[in-house]
């Protein structure tokens, strides 16, 4: 019993040298100060700058010294700022005009939060772009993750004394955020106040770029799928069922949607910047009117406004004035509140409502969206049988050119990935900025090459590529992992379980009423069996040449959302494994939902999943004892499909060294498995279960530390 409790005592005096001593003495304190940077070890001395961290940390103080100058209305200076990573209408991506998080701190991840205070600032994103931020941002900040502590909120008001005042420019600011923080802030007597001049804008001066204000081009029925008034019509039906009288629309995506437009205000999204208002009789289109031509007049019937089936052209500013005007004689207006990917409509355009007028509720053409029509599910379908040709083109060219001698560096493989989709039939761009990491970098999971970060491609590790397509008929997303040498055998596992994963995602048939979250433990299962994680969701739905980040689906076990799936919806498959300072793995699917025709016992439908990307694996990158025979039947089914439709496609092009690149890839994978495999996968199985056990036992006596 003595030595049990001595080697017991022992175990946990080890564990707790291996805990932080800011962990010791207070892990309140700790939080508060962020965690510890790489490159910021001496951020408590005195910190010189030079190069870009100078010019940031002089416009960090140019802010400080706008928050004391410019007054508000009260005309009274803040003791803090906030300034978030949207534009008006909550974007995904944002003009340059909009990049105001990254101009202030020089994070250019599309998401996160800033606080600026007297002394001090912090930014706060999402886990997946955390290590981006501690690469681009200096050490004048503090970095955090959002959903972890301190919050927003925690932070300003350990910050701040009470009766402090935080400015932000409304405009830019979701309304769910706004009200929590002021909620939170309230409680310490911090006032949240509405700053009429957003004061990056100020100290960006005349440097700032001019607005995008591009053409608008009608997006034809052959494409649509369904007219744009059938779509205000089912609509209004939503809105008469929630006893609304109008709807203001604040998202590119869903204006475009509706209207059966696009634009290219924005980079990778193809939509332009407009609100819509939508009653029973009115439809108002707000943008700048410069864009507007004879076509888009003609398309929606704007020349002769006389029914309930037209749209009004009105100035992009007079969307202020009506709202108050208008809503005089309604009774109650749907304004969108945040659901998933979006964000809902910002403080100010609740704030140009009466309160009791307004009903927060997700926007109904969110769902109406995401479910495809049969003109638009044909559209992806082929979309992404021409991009699954322009990715064979890719990485054909690229080993080829490889062993032949050919130097290749991240950014210059990033353009011809871009350039090998832009000549494809119907390409209007691609969907996000082409992530190509090697090695160390691909283990950062959103990480953005650039002048400063680029290397050489080499045949020592891991090459990942994440990019998509904007075509006419449809958008798409695919993510692969290569290796230009030969893979270690930890690479090889690593792929291969993210592999499995994806299968077992991909395989699956269940009910309709199932979450997406409850699913997300198919694609990290064996992932979670080494012991790691990846800090991005499994999936996020996909637009039909629209945003490449899509609600309502978002497949996480973190995720609160209950929205489940539907017929005819797109989503991605992407599970990861990511050895920090080391390489990273990602494979990336767009799937797309079926109705099955079978029925629950319960009456639900049984739904299932189809891939629509196509796009070969990496053979020597698989271990196939790792393999169930139904997952090596999958790979095996998968490939015939690939050889099939990409095929023809890489042939009607006469692009046959990429043909004969993608039959070497796709080669037939035996379903038996020798005994030596059996036995293989039977020592690996118990070496999982043994890790497990030990990973569950020192986990417990680290609670019993802390």
């Amino acid at each position: 019993m003595v030595w049990k409790l001595a080697t017991n005592f022992l175990l946990a005096s080890t564990l707790l040298a291996l805990v932080p001593a800011d962990a010791a003495n207070g892990q309140q304190q700790h939080q508060q100060r962020g965690p510890r940077r790489a490159k910021c070890l001496n951020q408590d001395r005195i910190q010189l700058y030079d190069g870009h961290d100078k010019v940031l940390h002089q416009r960090l103080q140019s802010i400080r010294n706008e928050m004391r100058t410019r007054p508000s209305t009260q005309s009274t200076e803040v003791d803090a700022y906030l300034v978030t990573s949207y534009d008006e209408h909550m974007s995904d991506n944002l003009m340059e005009a909009d990049q105001r998080l990254k101009f202030l701190s020089g994070f250019s991840g599309n998401s996160g939060e800033a606080v600026v205070t007297g002394k001090s600032a912090a930014l706060w994103v999402d886990a997946r772009f955390y290590d981006q931020a501690d690469h681009e941002v200096n050490c004048d900040w503090k970095i955090f993750r959002r959903g972890e502590h301190p919050t927003i909120g925690e932070w300003i008001m350990n910050e701040l004394p009470g009766d402090s005042r935080v400015g932000a420019d409304p405009h830019f600011v979701p309304h769910s955020l706004w009200i929590n923080l002021d909620r939170q802030l309230n409680s310490e007597f911090i006032k949240l106040v509405k700053l009429h001049r957003n004061l990056v804008d100020l100290v960006w001066g005349s440097r700032r770029p001019l607005p995008r204000s591009g053409s608008v081009k009608v997006h034809p029925m052959w494409l649509a799928g369904d007219s744009w008034d059938a779509k205000v019509n089912r609509l209004r039906s939503n809105l008469t069922a929630m006893r609304c009288d109008a709807m203001i629309i604040t998202s590119l995506t869903e204006v475009a949607y509706i209207l059966n437009v696009r634009g290219s205000d924005i980079p990778y999204t193809p939509v332009f910047k407009a609100y819509l208002l939508i009653s029973n009789r009115e439809i108002i289109l707000y943008t700048n009117k410069t864009r507007i031509n004879v076509g888009l007049v003609n398309h929606l019937k704007s020349h002769s406004c006389h029914n309930e089936y037209c749209v009004q052209l009105k100035e992009y500013q007079d969307v202020w004035r009506d709202l108050r005007t208008l809503s005089q004689h309604w009774k109650r207006i749907l304004v969108p509140t945040a659901a998933v990917f979006d964000m809902g409509a910002s403080e100010a355009i609740h704030g140009a409502i009466p309160r009791e007028l307004v009903l927060d509720r997700p926007s109904p053409v969110i769902f109406m969206r995401a479910q495809k029509n049969e003109v638009e599910k044909q559209g992806m379908k082929k979309a992404h049988i021409r991009d699954g040709a322009a990715m064979c083109e890719v990485l054909s060219f690229l080993e080829d050119r490889f062993l032949a001698g050919d130097h290749f560096t991240e950014l210059s493989l990033s353009r011809e990935v871009d350039r090998r989709r832009k000549i494809q039939d119907l390409n209007e761009g691609v969907s996000f900025r082409t992530i190509v990491a090697f090695g160390p970098h691909s283990a950062i999971p959103h990480y953005s090459s650039s002048n400063r970060t680029n290397v050489e491609i080499t045949e020592f590790s891991t090459v990942l590529i994440d990019s998509g397509g904007q075509y006419q008929d449809g958008t798409t997303d695919v993510s692969r992992t290569v290796h230009l040498g030969e893979p270690t055998p930890e690479q090889i596992r690593a792929y291969t379980n993210v592999l499995i994963g994806m299968i077992r995602l991909s395989v699956l048939t269940f009910p309709e009423n199932l979450k997406p979250a409850e699913l997300d433990a198919l694609a990290r299962g064996p992932v979670w069996g080494d012991m790691n994680d990846y800090p991005h969701g499994t999936g996020h739905g996909i637009g039909s040449y629209l945003s490449v980040h899509e609600s309502p689906i978002s497949i996480s076990y973190t995720s609160k959302q209950r929205y489940g799936f539907k017929e005819g919806y797109f989503f991605s498959n992407e599970p990861g494994y990511y050895k920090s300072g080391d390489f990273g793995i990602r494979l990336e699917n767009v799937l797309e939902v079926l109705d099955t025709g079978k029925v629950h016992p319960s009456g639900a439908k049984f739904l299932s999943f189809q891939d629509v990307t196509l796009v070969p694996f990496e053979p020597k990158m698989i271990d196939r004892s790792l393999l169930s025979a139904p997952e090596v039947k999958w790979i095996n089914d998968y490939n015939a499909r690939i050889r099939t439709l990409v095929g023809e496609e890489l042939k009607r092009k006469q692009k046959m060294d990429a043909f004969y690149w993608m039959m070497n890839k796709t080669r037939n994978v035996p379903e038996y498995r020798s005994d030596a495999d059996s036995a293989a996968r039977h020592v690996s199985l118990n070496l999982q279960i043994v890790t497990l056990a030990i990973s569950a036992a020192i986990a417990s006596l680290l609670l019993m530390v802390s």
